[in-house]
């Protein structure tokens, strides 16, 4: 399954200073049972705005790592709260199949 959040920067906060916390937490939270990856995109157009996606064996491996989250995480994102708002878009699960043109 795939988590997929929006974040905005506030003025004055740059896209690596997020992306900097962004890979500390994920860091830890790739350790979590389940854990498969995650990508941190940004707007073209608009780098106040940025795009992440987490994916994950399952929706229950998600919630499980949720509800224990590590303290080094919760510290982390607490100290990115005065910067950035995030919106979460959803959660997706993965395509049984994906058709990709040839090439």
């Amino acid at each position: 399954m795939h988590y997929i959040f929006e974040v905005t920067l506030k003025p004055g906060y740059s896209a690596e200073q997020y992306a900097d916390a962004w890979i500390r937490a994920s860091e830890i939270i790739q350790r979590a049972p389940g854990a498969r990856g995650t990508r941190l995109h940004r707007k073209i157009g608009d780098p106040s705005r940025l795009l992440a996606i987490a994916t994950w064996e399952s929706k229950a491996a998600r919630d499980a790592m949720e509800s224990d989250l590590p303290d080094q995480v919760q510290e982390i994102i607490a100290e990115q709260v005065p910067y950035v708002e995030i919106n979460l878009i959803g959660e997706f699960e993965a395509p049984e199949w994906t058709v990709l043109p040839p090439g």
